[in-house]
């Protein structure tokens, strides 16, 4: 089946994902709905045989388009899946944060009863090679998680369209949009809910004396955050934004009674100096603790793919899922729920922090009783 994708914002993440469509076999972006002119003309250079748009409802009514992409900034996300759905709701890719405010929960569960096409959420951190060899060995190198640990040393917020990552209100803080992805990897690692979550955040360097329409920038740069799992196992994130020097971007540790196992993933190869030479391979490390003995392979991408995006390879690969999901050839892998759950831990792990407390989530399995 040929994927004919109609594409609701191109701007830096929206570009990526043209990059990635571009290098699919039986996929084409053919319209594109972006209000900002200078992302119009970027992505036009990326992805020439697509018509612009005005409007979500003139996107819509082009026959030809099978598929959508929802790749707007965060706080929009759920009005133009409601605007979808009411209109024409096809299959559809919708970036993460699914909503950014608590508020938006009872719209949420109105939208999974209602909508009849498949909704994948982009959780693209799942598909990066290293992550997803280490997901595949984590069960036989531990015996079983007891400790996951999740750290992303990284740079700070890049400069968006109107500055909408600067403001916890539009992004949903920090700890929902940068880090979701990191608590659905908690989940999806540990096959588990979360039963309580505390932790301790704020901004300490990046963007201190940003001012922008005359408000103060208020994104937190760092963060921990502890999650228990119904499992019995314990999560830890950390978070640093200003972190660039750093030769890995993400670093993560599973552990349990039979050993360790974890992986490398360095940041973008654009990022990389190239006085230093060729940027760092993605590493996955196995240490059993009988007999012991670190085992590391390293876990090259192909180098097309590093080029295309900013995530080590993963937007090609989540779109080839996409696209047989959309064939009725696999389930959809990242559902609502899954969003659901990852953008509910991070709003819950932002107000732990801002609140100094404990906060007990229910233990539950659905995500539909998240607001009983």
């Amino acid at each position: 089946m040929k994927l004919l994708y109609g594409v609701i914002g191109c701007g830096m993440m929206g570009q990526e994902h043209l990059r990635n469509i571009a290098l699919l076999p039986d996929a084409d972006v053919i319209a594109i709905f972006e209000p900002d002119a200078t992302m119009r003309q970027r992505a036009a250079a990326i992805a020439p045989q697509a018509v612009f748009v005005a409007s979500v409802p003139e996107l819509l009514q082009i026959n030809a388009i099978n598929c959508l992409l929802i790749a707007s900034p965060n706080h929009v996300h759920l009005d133009q899946l409601e605007e979808v759905a009411s209109i024409r709701p096809l299959p559809v890719l919708v970036e993460k944060p699914l909503f950014t405010s608590m508020d938006e929960l009872p719209r949420l569960e109105a939208l999974r009863s209602r909508y009849p096409a498949p909704i994948w959420v982009a959780m693209e951190y799942r598909y990066m090679p290293p992550v997803a060899r280490l997901i595949s060995e984590a069960e036989e190198a531990t015996g079983g998680i007891r400790m996951l640990t999740i750290r992303e040393h990284r740079f700070p917020f890049l400069q968006k369209v109107g500055n909408w990552n600067r403001f916890n209100d539009q992004t949903g803080g920090t700890l929902v949009e940068k880090c979701c992805h990191f608590f659905d990897l908690m989940r999806h690692i540990l096959k588990s809910d979360p039963i309580r979550i505390t932790a301790s955040g704020g901004q300490a360097v990046n963007h201190l004396d940003e001012v922008h329409d005359g408000r103060r920038s208020d994104v937190w740069d760092h963060a921990y955050v502890l999650v228990d799992f119904d499992s019995g196992a314990r999560a830890m994130l950390e978070l640093c934004m200003f972190a660039e020097g750093a030769r890995y971007q993400e670093e993560i540790s599973a552990i349990g009674p039979r050993g360790k196992i974890e992986c490398k993933v360095p940041g973008p190869g654009r990022f990389w100096p190239q006085h230093l030479g060729a940027p760092p391979i993605a590493q996955v490390i196995i240490s059993p603790r009988d007999p012991k003995g670190p085992r590391k392979l390293e876990i090259p991408v192909d180098p097309l793919l590093l080029e295309a995006g900013d995530h080590n390879g993963s937007t090609f690969y989540q779109h080839q899922r996409f696209q047989r999901a959309v064939a009725g050839q696999a389930p959809v892998e990242v559902t609502l729920d899954d969003g659901l759950w990852a953008a509910f831990m991070g709003q819950t792990a932002q107000e732990a922090a801002a609140s100094n407390r404990v906060i007990e989530v229910p233990p539950i399995r659905q995500a539909e009783r998240i607001t009983a």
